[in-house]
């Protein structure tokens, strides 16, 4: 439903950005296409001392350290099997995020989640820009990074140095 004077789209015509659609343990989530690097199964990770628990560890991505970040954990609080690795774009370098499926690529129409941040809590409000429906099922959006912070990314700048 639009603003008093918009004017509706065409029926059948997708609304909304392109987007991964993807499920991290029980919750459905979405990426914009322009933050995904690319997709790949999931690779042999390293625990990083000194993180939060959604950050799994450091994995090496095309020959470059790449933090993990647990989405189910990061979101739900709860680890979920992991069967693929989403390569994320950020101002900082790729980041893995560790999922269960990826679902489609398809247009993923959703409102910004301002006023939200306090229901959704402090990690999550990082991580999540909008949220959304699809075949009337909630759907996360995420940002493409802002949830790693800073001392996260000095352990693992220290541990690629060490190696």
């Amino acid at each position: 439903m639009g603003q008093p004077g918009q004017i509706a789209p065409p029926a059948g015509t997708p609304v909304g950005a392109a987007s991964l659609v993807f499920r991290a343990g029980p919750l459905l989530c979405a990426l914009r296409i322009e933050d995904v690097i690319e997709t790949m199964r999931p690779l042999a990770t390293h625990p990083l001392a000194g993180t939060p628990p959604f950050v799994s560890g450091i994995c090496i991505m095309r020959g470059i350290p790449t933090l993990v970040v647990d989405v189910a954990r990061l979101l739900g609080g709860a680890s979920a099997p992991v069967g693929r690795f989403v390569a994320v774009r950020t101002e900082r370098g790729p980041v893995a995020f560790a999922i269960s499926t990826i679902l489609d690529v398809r247009p993923v129409g959703a409102t910004a989640t301002a006023g939200h941040d306090a229901l959704l809590g402090e990690a999550s409000a990082r991580l999540v820009s909008a949220v959304g429906t699809l075949d009337s099922e909630p759907v996360l959006v995420l940002r493409g990074m802002r949830l790693v912070p800073d001392e996260v990314w000095a352990a693992a700048a220290d541990l690629a140095v060490a190696t």
